[in-house]
């Protein structure tokens, strides 16, 4: 694109998704590899855009499934309630939070009232699980 600051029409994001999800069906795998392929600009508005779902974006990012629950709420949560983050599970007392934060996915642990750790970046959800089984 000629400025990366620009933002990709919804129509355009409409239809690249729309592309993508006839390419790859229902393989999680697969939508991700098609993502790793698009400009960076197109990709980082899907990922937290009404397109996708915010089971489809925490793949994307850690390539790994959350289990069975947490995935079933990311599904049922389009990939822009992201920008505020969701509540992806409850261990204990603890919460594990997934949002989407300057293009790069954030994973924090909260007791409910205040935010314990935040974790940045491609192994953020592995550490925020390492943190609750050290910690409890």
């Amino acid at each position: 694109m000629e400025n990366e600051n620009e933002a990709v029409p919804y129509r355009v994001l409409g239809e690249i998704a729309d592309l993508l999800f006839e390419e790859c069906e229902e393989d999680e795998s697969l939508l991700a590899e098609a993502l790793d392929g698009l400009d960076v600009n197109i990709r980082d508005e899907l990922l937290v855009s009404d397109f996708l779902n915010a089971y489809q974006t925490f793949y994307y990012f850690f390539r790994e499934h959350p289990g069975d629950l947490e995935k079933d709420r990311l599904i049922l949560q389009p990939a822009s309630a992201l920008i505020e983050g969701l509540i992806l599970g409850e261990i204990e007392f603890l919460e594990v939070i997934f949002r989407i934060e300057d293009h790069q996915p954030v994973v924090s642990v909260s007791d409910g009232e205040e935010t314990l750790v935040h974790y940045r970046g491609k192994e953020a959800y592995r550490q925020s699980i390492r943190f609750i089984d050290e910690n409890l």
